[in-house]
């Protein structure tokens, strides 16, 4: 990989970190998560940078996912160093950025998915823009959401979390501010004129909290207003489906239901991987109970047991590599997936769980 695939830049008290893989949709390589994590520990403890920012080259995206075509092929290869090593190194640099000392402003423009969404979301700003889309598809690969999905989808407002985790949905600006993944919206073109207002305020501030003012101070200033979030229509029908207490009450409900938003609904959890979805239901109600450490914890635990099986893989051949969009899961419907069996998920690793720093 290039030097040029993530630049880093200081000014104006604002250190900028740009994701510059355009042509992969900004797709997140372990090199740049290897980059990214010395520099953002180094602009921490620097009193020259006050905040930072991270975006995205190209109109397209912000950062689309991780890079799990490598994966794939890191599987194929039986490099299990490198399947460990990525998703340890991501998940330590997603909870570097929660944990943050300074500003962290997250200019999602563009398409924000998987990887992506981790890089993003745990900051204490998100920017949404007219080109955002936004979304945690992974249990359509085989796998399940992690970056942080763990913590972050059962704290949103009702049950919007579980909706996104089983069913993959794509959200636009209005919904990314609605559900609280976005805390402003900014126009695209009014993006580079915020960031430099926002250098121009940061000089007065001197402690953390200042910071944090600042920033939001500047962000308010050139917020406006989304439109109606197509969530909003749907909250009742999400709330009352998504609470049921397995994948299959919430079927049942959709199809009481019978709208044709929920006819559809279900029909895109029934077309996910099997084990995935009901891995992801359970761990939107482990999530719901846990701190970010242990949430993180909890998700390496499963990145090594989607590794040692069949579906991630056969989901990114089906949808990424050979692109027949006809994946073969195993087991190949709900009813296959024994509660033994996502249990085992979640137990410890024999190499032992995730540390930090």
């Amino acid at each position: 990989m290039s030097e040029e695939d993530t630049l880093f830049e200081v000014k104006d008290g604002i250190g900028t970190i740009t994701l510059n893989r355009p042509k992969a949709m900004n797709a997140l390589t372990l090199a740049q998560v290897e980059k990214i994590d010395p520099q953002l520990r180094a602009w921490a403890e620097d009193d020259a940078v006050h905040c930072v920012v991270i975006q995205g080259t190209g109109e397209k995206a912000f950062c689309a996912g991780g890079d799990v075509v490598a994966l794939y092929k890191a599987g194929q290869a039986k490099d299990e160093p490198y399947l460990a090593t990525f998703y340890a190194e991501e998940y330590r640099l997603n909870r570097l950025m929660k944990m943050y000392p300074k500003p962290y402003v997250a200019l999602i423009d563009g398409v924000t998915m998987g990887g992506g969404v981790g890089v993003s979301v745990h900051g204490s700003h998100r920017v949404a823009s007219e080109r955002t889309l936004f979304a945690m598809p992974e249990t359509g690969i085989g796998m399940f959401p992690d970056v942080g999905g763990t913590y972050f989808l059962p704290r949103l407002p009702g049950k919007l979390g579980m909706y996104l985790a089983l069913t993959g949905a794509r959200l636009r600006a209005a919904d990314c501010y609605y559900t609280g993944i976005a805390t402003h919206y900014v126009p695209s073109n009014r993006l580079a004129d915020m960031v430099k207002a926002m250098g121009e305020a940061e000089t007065e501030a001197k402690t953390a909290d200042q910071m944090q003012q600042c920033v939001t101070a500047v962000l308010d200033m050139y917020h406006e207003e989304p439109g109606t979030a197509p969530l909003e229509k749907h909250r009742a029908q999400i709330d009352q489906c998504f609470a049921a207490d397995s994948v299959e009450g919430i079927l049942d409900r959709l199809a009481e239901d019978g709208s044709e938003w929920a006819t559809q609904t279900a029909e895109t959890i029934r077309q996910k991987s099997p084990t995935a979805t009901k891995v992801a239901f359970k761990q939107m109600q482990v999530g719901a109970q846990v701190e970010f450490d242990r949430a993180m914890q909890i998700e390496y635990r499963l990145s090594q047991r989607f590794m040692a099986g069949p579906d991630f893989f056969e989901g990114v051949r089906a949808l990424l590599v050979e692109k027949d969009n006809a994946p073969k899961w195993m087991p190949a419907d709900l009813e296959g997936v024994e509660e033994e069996a996502v249990d085992a998920y979640f137990a410890p690793l024999q190499q032992g769980d995730l540390t930090f720093d």
